[in-house]
């Protein structure tokens, strides 16, 4: 990433150029961008393409002033990071869903980031709810946060499709498991079938509803899935409306989340026959 595409980086989180690549540098980033920068699926309802390319994926987050699902998220922001001196690792993991049940491979994106200050970091800012900053990767107890108390702890290997020696991870959230995580480095390509899966899949949670969500200054959340506008409070109280015309919800994706679109995205059927 050149210089200047990283000072419009930093304009688009509102974010300074760090002094150096340290635990507290990484922690500004990552509140910025999740306050910046929706996790959204919109370009799968709106028949848009989704390349897994990071030059692509800084255009639609910078340029486009656009969201994404983690691949999109967390592949932009891992750019980021890289060209400010961060070193950072791809990681792959699988959601974990209903009655314990793990999702495809290549399920979920996250990001191992090492500091010049000799921390070692789990980001993610494409997992919608979830920590504000990041956790410390090895560190096993519980990590307080104020989205709630996480933690990240070893699973001996269950689930691996390969007889790797390397642990798995479960990251959870007030105890309740998220997703699991593999440490094998990954690179962005290998996340190509798994984001085809969840833009065309009709068992995708992502084909069959639309959301933009992002964190809110104050610590709360907003959020449109289709045209219910929630909005929640740090202290966990909510406002939900029903938007009416069409006009009201493209001034909300406008005003509230800066993305300006020319039609009201609705979800849509997948094709999967080719």
């Amino acid at each position: 990433m050149e210089s200047a595409e990283v000072d419009a980086y930093l304009r688009r989180i509102g974010a300074e150029w760090p002094s150096s690549a340290t635990g507290a540098a990484l922690r500004e980033l990552q509140v910025r961008h999740l306050r910046a920068v929706p996790f959204e699926n919109l370009s799968i309802h709106l028949g848009e393409e989704i390349v897994l390319a990071e030059e692509r994926l800084v255009e639609k987050v910078v340029g486009a002033r656009r969201g994404g699902f983690c691949y999109e998220l967390n592949g932009a922001f891992g750019g980021l990071l890289t060209a400010l001196g961060f070193e950072v690792t791809v990681l792959a993991a699988r959601v974990h869903g209903e009655a314990g049940r793990l999702g495809i491979p290549y399920d979920h994106m996250a990001l191992r980031v090492r500091t010049a200050d000799g921390g070692d970091w789990l980001a993610d800012v494409g997992f919608g709810a979830h920590s504000h900053f990041p956790l410390a990767f090895g560190e096993r107890g519980e990590q307080a946060d104020p989205a709630g108390t996480f933690a990240v702890v070893g699973v001996q290997g269950v689930g691996r499709a390969d007889a790797s020696p390397v642990d798995d991870l479960d990251v959870l959230r007030d105890g309740t498991p998220q997703y699991r995580l593999e440490t094998r480095p990954r690179v962005l390509e290998d996340f190509v079938a798994g984001a085809w899966w969840h833009r065309t899949s009709p068992d995708s949670h992502f084909t069959r509803s639309l959301v933009c969500s992002r964190l809110t200054e104050d610590g709360g959340r907003i959020t449109l899935s289709g045209r219910t506008l929630t909005t929640t409070g740090a202290d966990g109280t909510r406002d939900v409306r029903e938007l009416g015309s069409d006009d009201e919800v493209l001034s909300v994706y406008r005003e509230r989340f800066g993305i300006r679109l020319g039609r009201v995205p609705a979800v849509r059927n997948p094709d999967v026959s080719g």
